[in-house]
């Protein structure tokens, strides 16, 4: 999954959903694991389906093979855009969140990881960077410099560079914790339950988005506003959370209606989909 430092995850500054971020939904279901390039005017064919400027896709490719997630391959004088490793590893991740481990945690096994760190007064830099990253890796704090999340997690990549003196355990609970009102002091469980609310309230209808031209812009903007929210849920275990917890509702409209949306996006999308073979495939690898 992407870093705090990479995320092309997210909303935009209007609330909407960013063009990276629909970039990488566009990939994941027509481009991932079809080893081809598109040209770049299909991407714009496709974006303008959901609001997106020519412009703001055109600044879209470059930025993000700026930063390693796309590659230019050129056939005759167009230009096309392939995956990179990067790309192709956060679309795996995407693909396993979405239809794979999913959004419940109802694994028989209370395991946390817990870890403890501490850094100069006046490391504030590394100290905010730090907090971004565990937060991004769903952990929650207990208390300052002692943090924990659901399962076991490889903390490596989320320390590394920082220069923190950090200390890593695997725990239980036991009697007296309240599991319950722990996670409920370390998560935003209200914040993060709106959000899946939100999204049922959009989504769940005979009707939802009557304003798109085609099911690939509403497959489009089902997807991205999905992983905007499953990319901030730690997935903490299911009987710690509310009774009420709307995440595996929210889930099961987000897949209907994907397999709703599906004949049609492909359709749509094969039609612009202008491509040529990838010269260097990272599918499978």
């Amino acid at each position: 999954m992407l870093g705090q430092e990479t995320d092309v995850t997210g909303p935009g500054r209007d609330g909407g959903v960013r063009p990276q971020s629909v970039m990488l939904t566009f990939l994941g279901d027509h481009v991932h694991g079809n080893d081809i390039c598109v040209f770049s005017g299909s991407f714009i064919d496709a974006f303008a389906r959901v609001g997106i400027s020519k412009e703001a896709t055109r600044s879209t490719l470059t930025r993000m093979v700026r930063r390693g997630l796309l590659r230019r391959q050129r056939a005759g004088r167009r230009m096309y855009f392939g995956l990179t490793p990067v790309s192709a590893q956060v679309l795996r991740d995407g693909g396993r969140r979405i239809w794979g481990s999913g959004v419940v945690n109802d694994d028989g096994d209370d395991r946390w990881t817990l870890i403890g760190f501490s850094l100069p007064e006046s490391w504030q830099r590394q100290r905010h960077e730090l907090r971004a990253r565990l937060t991004w890796a769903g952990f929650g704090p207990l208390r300052n410099g002692l943090w924990i999340a659901p399962g076991e997690v490889d903390v490596t990549r989320v320390i590394d560079d920082l220069g923190a003196n950090v200390r890593v355990f695997a725990a239980e609970p036991r009697s007296p914790t309240d599991m319950r009102a722990l996670v409920a002091d370390a998560y935003d469980l209200a914040g993060l339950g709106r959000r899946y609310q939100a999204f049922l309230h959009r989504w769940d209808r005979p009707d939802p988005m009557p304003e798109a031209p085609d099911d690939l812009a509403r497959s489009l903007v089902l997807l991205t506003e999905w992983l905007q929210i499953i990319r901030t849920d730690p997935r903490l275990p299911l009987r710690h959370l509310p009774g009420d917890w709307p995440a595996q509702q929210a889930q099961r409209v987000c897949h209907a209606l994907h397999e709703r949306f599906r004949p049609e996006a492909e359709a749509v999308a094969s039609a612009i989909l202008d491509t040529v073979p990838d010269a260097q495939s990272w599918a499978d690898q």
